[in-house]
């Protein structure tokens, strides 16, 4: 099996009462169930080296949100290392979403741990709009600056 080190994804935004929000998806699945601040994440997802990133990112979002996100004026942001080393390509977009109907794609482990059983669970559990503050608390701590890099680009 290939593991890819590098994602793609999509900081999507919107500014509401001149405050920046910015979307983010908690993930799924039974090890995060009671994990929240610092485990939040922009949509994104691994691509390969011969795929192209931006059409990589647009797909995760779909993916992970069910929502098609094609329209609009993407930018793209520097790149940043997570502590597991992959690196993650990311567009901010301006845009809004409801994140109340996300649809999120499923993966399958073995659950429990050693039981022999397969389960299913979607690869996103819920999803937010988060000002600014508080985004920063909720997502990975490596994401971070990419929301930094949108302030200064909608400053």
């Amino acid at each position: 099996m290939h593991i890819s080190n590098q994602s793609a994804g999509i900081l999507l935004y919107r500014t509401i009462n001149n405050s920046i929000q910015v979307f983010l998806v908690h993930p799924g699945g039974p090890y995060f169930k009671n994990k929240d601040e610092g485990y939040w994440s922009i949509p994104k997802g691994e691509f390969l080296d011969n795929e192209d990133a931006l059409a990589a990112a647009k797909r995760e979002f779909e993916e992970e949100t069910g929502q098609k996100i094609n329209a609009g004026n993407f930018t793209r942001l520097n790149p940043i290392k997570q502590k597991s080393g992959k690196i993650v390509s990311a567009w901010a977009l301006e845009g809004d979403i409801d994140h109340e109907i996300i649809v999120s794609n499923l993966f399958e482990i073995e659950w429990p741990p050693r039981s022999g059983k397969m389960a299913s669970f979607p690869e996103v559990d819920r999803a937010g709009w988060f000002g600014v503050d508080d985004a920063k608390i909720k997502i990975n701590p490596a994401q971070i600056p990419l929301i930094d890099e949108l302030l200064h680009l909608t400053a």
